[in-house]
């Protein structure tokens, strides 16, 4: 099941935005990691089978205060 996770990240700098990116591309089943926002402050990881609570514990440990926004599956198109 592919899934799409988005999580509000505190990232105050550039190096804390190339982080993130980092610690959610290194997830097991991550297909793609993008920041979204006005100020570029979420997280997208798409990929199959991600735990999301995981994952956002890591982002806690190592980047910052996570939150997640919402966990939904991605319905692939024929």
């Amino acid at each position: 099941m592919t899934q799409k996770i988005v999580m509000k990240v505190q990232m105050n700098c550039q190096k804390c935005q190339t982080k993130a990116l980092t610690v959610a591309a290194e997830a097991n089943g991550v297909n793609f990691v993008g920041l979204e926002g006005a100020e570029k402050d979420k997280v997208v990881v798409i990929g199959d089978g991600v735990d999301a609570a995981r994952l956002a514990t890591t982002m806690r440990k190592k980047v910052g205060h996570t939150d997640i926004i919402s966990v939904a599956e991605v319905k692939k198109g024929n």
